[in-house]
């Protein structure tokens, strides 16, 4: 068996975990994860999905703050792994630990390289509004996500998937790939075809002014928008000066006669919106400063009810 060392923290990384330690060809020496932090308004201290399930399974855990010159990081080097495998670890991994087991580290990453590079490949194929997406195997280099390919798997985005149902279904895919090809990785019998340098483009960490929705856009552009911040972090609005989130939304046929922003029409179930290009939205569950998420209709019935249409979104 080969000896391995597992880096990864959020739950996009644990079902690959998980079929590691069942594997008869790896013994897992160390589970590398970031340090716990508080989460929720009442900061409780949590730790990270991959750091839960390696404590169920008793395989021995290290969350260093920072991985580069480290204590952690020696005490990983003397436990001689054959092979370092990171998925979504989130941390910089330093060049030593990259290059010192026998087989080169290897990195499972959620986009068709080199197609989105970065923290946020799965957000940013929704919000461009891809029909497809998938899972790359690529050995790891200093340059961020710039290795070359072992293996690649393809899956369709559905007009229904956000980036919580994208990460489930990825993080399968990139299970089942990785698990199918280690075994020609440590054959050395496994493609490695250098990435084409022309096709590069980057998915860097979605900042707050990126989760604002900018009701200039067509309907379908706001669509993707929303589910390609759903459920984390979410996209907002603004309506009579109050931060609204928008959680669900669809795009309908029609032709918008307002000016993008204000509100064509209150139906019974929804908030109709005028966008770009004179295309119409529904909002259909929102979460209203203060309040928990709800669906429009019962906004409408409280709190909403005196809404009215020509009322401006994003103001």
């Amino acid at each position: 068996m080969y000896k391995i060392v597992f880096m990864g923290t959020p739950q996009f990384s644990v079902p690959i975990l998980k079929a590691l330690s069942e594997s008869d060809q790896v013994e897992i020496v160390a589970v590398v994860t970031q340090p716990d932090r508080k989460v929720g308004r009442k900061k409780v201290l949590t730790p990270p999905p991959v750091k839960a399930l390696a404590i169920e399974l008793n395989l021995p855990v290290y969350q260093p703050e920072k991985l580069s010159g480290s204590e952690e990081m020696q005490q990983i080097l003397d436990l001689q792994p054959d092979l370092l495998i990171t998925a979504a670890y989130g941390q910089y991994v330093p060049t030593k630990l990259l290059y010192t087991p026998e087989f080169k580290s290897i990195n499972v990453h959620a986009s068709l390289l080199p197609k989105y590079r970065g923290a946020a490949p799965i957000h940013s194929a929704i919000i461009n509004g891809d029909d497809e997406t998938g899972v790359t195997i690529m050995y790891m280099e200093k340059e961020m996500d710039a290795g070359n390919i072992i293996a690649q798997q393809t899956i369709p985005i559905t007009k229904q998937d956000d980036v919580g149902s994208m990460f489930e279904k990825l993080s399968l895919l990139g299970r089942d790939t990785l698990i199918e090809v280690l075994p020609a990785i440590f054959n050395k019998t496994n493609p490695s075809i250098e990435q084409d340098p022309n096709e590069v483009t980057y998915a860097p960490m979605i900042h707050s002014e990126q989760e604002k929705i900018d009701f200039n856009q067509t309907s379908e552009e706001i669509d993707c928008k929303v589910r390609g911040l759903r459920p984390f972090p979410g996209s907002h609005t603004y309506l009579q000066g109050k931060r609204m989130k928008i959680w669900s939304v669809n795009p309908i046929e029609g032709t918008a006669t307002k000016e993008a922003g204000i509100i064509e029409e209150i139906r019974k179930e929804a908030i109709v919106v005028a966008c770009g290009k004179k295309t119409l939205i529904e909002l259909l569950e929102i979460q209203p400063f203060g309040k928990q998420k709800m669906k429009t209709r019962d906004y409408l019935v409280g709190a909403g009810s005196q809404l009215k249409e020509g009322c401006n979104f994003g103001e």
